[in-house]
C-alpha cells in the first residue's frame, strides 16, 4: 500500500498535467488580448506609421492584389485611343479584347513598390484605299507580354481578321501604318503606372 502511494506521488511530481494544474501566483498571467488600432501614430517610439497593413507592425512582406482596379483601369485607358489617320486611311481602337494578367503592391522593409505583367490584344477596325476603292479592314493589335518599367520596348502586332482580299504589299503598308498606335498607347500605360505608384 505504501509502494502504490509513493509511486502516485512521484507520478504526481513528474506529471506536465500535475504541474499546469497546480501553478500558483509566481507563474505569468495569460495574454489579454486587446484590438489593433490602425490610428494608432507610429509605434510610440516617434517612428512613422508603418506602411501595409496594422497587424504587419515590422514591414516585412506583404501583398496586395490590385488585379480588380488594374484590368478596370487599363481597358478605361486604352478603349479611349480613339482613331488615327493615315495618308491612305484611318482606323480606331474598338475595345480591348483581352487583358490578361497581374498587378500588385508589395511592401517590403516598410518599403512600397509596385508592378505587373500583362498580355493586351485591342480589336481594331478602319478603311483604306485600296487599288482606287475603299476596303473595311478588320483585326487585334497584339501586346505580348510586359512588365512594370517595360514600356519602351513594347512591341505590337497586327493580326488581320480578314485578309483574303488585300494583297501582300498592302497588308505590310496597313501593318506599317497600323503601329502607329504604339505611341498612343506607351502613353496611357504611362499614365497607368502612375496611377498604380499612387495607389
Amino acid at each position: 500500500m505504501e509502494d502504490t502511494a509513493a509511486a502516485a506521488a512521484a507520478e504526481k511530481a513528474s506529471s506536465y498535467r500535475y504541474w499546469v494544474r497546480e501553478a500558483t501566483g509566481d507563474a505569468a498571467p495569460l495574454p489579454v488580448p486587446r484590438k489593433l488600432d490602425p490610428a494608432a501614430n507610429g509605434n510610440g517610439n516617434g517612428n512613422p506609421p508603418p506602411l501595409g497593413s496594422v497587424w504587419n507592425q515590422a514591414g516585412t512582406w506583404e501583398e496586395k492584389n490590385l488585379n480588380s482596379w488594374a484590368n478596370s483601369r487599363i481597358k478605361d485607358l486604352l478603349g479611349s485611343l480613339g482613331s488615327l489617320e493615315f495618308p491612305t486611311g484611318k482606323a480606331s481602337i474598338d475595345e480591348v479584347s483581352k487583358c490578361l494578367g497581374d498587378a500588385f503592391q508589395v511592401t517590403v522593409r516598410n518599403k512600397k513598390r509596385v508592378g505587373y505583367n500583362y498580355e493586351l490584344s485591342l480589336r481594331f477596325s478602319g478603311e483604306w484605299l485600296i487599288k482606287e476603292e475603299n476596303k473595311k479592314v478588320k483585326g487585334h493589335l497584339d501586346i505580348p507580354e510586359f512588365s512594370f518599367g517595360e514600356l519602351e520596348d513594347l512591341e505590337l502586332q497586327v493580326r488581320f481578321s480578314d485578309d483574303k482580299d488585300l494583297a501582300s504589299d498592302d497588308k505590310t503598308r496597313i501593318s506599317k501604318e497600323l503601329k502607329s498606335f504604339l505611341t498612343p498607347i506607351q502613353e496611357k500605360m504611362r499614365m497607368f503606372e502612375e496611377e498604380l505608384k499612387g495607389r
